[in-house]
């Protein structure tokens, strides 16, 4: 019976989004243009063509899409990803998560 409590705590706190859980998006101590270049380079890497880059105040947007991976069928709609500065801080916000590893593992380098 112990155990099933256990579980279902377990269970709670997997269900419960993260933000909730008092995490929210990873903060990183790099510069913006830091953390601009490995955001390119990452999407690069993993098959993204960058369209483009904006300032908009304190965040700055890059625009990116998918290749045509040699098979011909076009290239995929422009997405966002959106990088937030604050005083020492850079925040990503709305980037894929499988792209965010990457960006995570070189950011720690």
């Amino acid at each position: 019976m112990r155990h099933i409590g256990w579980t279902l705590v377990a269970l709670g706190l997997v269900a419960t989004p993260l933000a909730a859980q008092g995490k929210g998006p990873k903060k990183y101590a790099v510069t913006t243009d830091r953390a601009l270049v490995v955001t390119k380079d990452v999407l690069v890497q993993r098959g993204y063509e960058v369209v483009r880059v904006e300032n908009s105040g304190r965040d700055v947007v890059v625009w990116y899409r998918r290749g045509n991976r040699g098979r011909g069928k076009g290239k995929g709609p422009p997405v966002r990803m959106v990088i937030h500065r604050s005083e020492d801080r850079v925040v990503f916000l709305s980037a894929p998560s499988e792209v965010l590893v990457d960006i995570d593992v070189k950011l720690k380098l």
